[in-house]
């Protein structure tokens, strides 16, 4: 008998059942308010205790699977000074470590870029990372790209 193997996947969020979204608003409760039961956020949320217990082992935001991790984020840039180096800058500044880059060559006023970076040392979660990233005057794209 072959031996069934347990793999991860990374799913979008809108296509998850309620109560995979819920359980996982849950854990984010929990983990903000420590001061706060299960009970009391199994109940503002509206999810039975008997499905968060069913799920909470086995569902996790994407930040939480890519700690301790090299992530590889691929970026569309404006063709401007200094929008890699505002990229690479704010990569530093929340202490992740820079590993490789690779940009294209400039066409249509636009560039590709690809950045992996090593998680393990990051002050803030990869969401806020990733969010940051967004922002940054002259990113017009970014996608993570894959971890190892």
């Amino acid at each position: 008998m072959e031996k069934q193997k347990n793999g991860f996947f990374l799913v979008r969020e809108e296509i998850l059942p309620e109560a995979i979204k819920k359980t996982i608003r849950v854990k984010e409760m929990l983990k903000r308010d420590d001061k706060l039961t299960i009970n009391e956020a199994v109940k503002e949320m509206d999810l039975s205790r008997s499905a968060y217990y069913k799920y909470k082992d086995y569902v996790f935001p994407f930040y939480e699977a890519s700690q301790n991790k090299i992530v590889t984020l691929t970026f569309l840039l404006e063709h401007k000074k200094g929008v890699l180096s505002s990229v690479l800058n704010t990569i530093s500044q929340d202490s992740g470590s820079v590993l490789t880059i690779n940009q294209g060559i400039p066409l249509q006023g636009v560039a590709n870029a690809t950045v992996s970076i090593e998680t393990a040392q990051l002050s803030v979660d990869l969401e806020a990372l990733l969010d940051k990233l967004r922002m940054v005057d002259g990113v017009k794209r970014l996608e993570v790209l894959g971890q190892a």
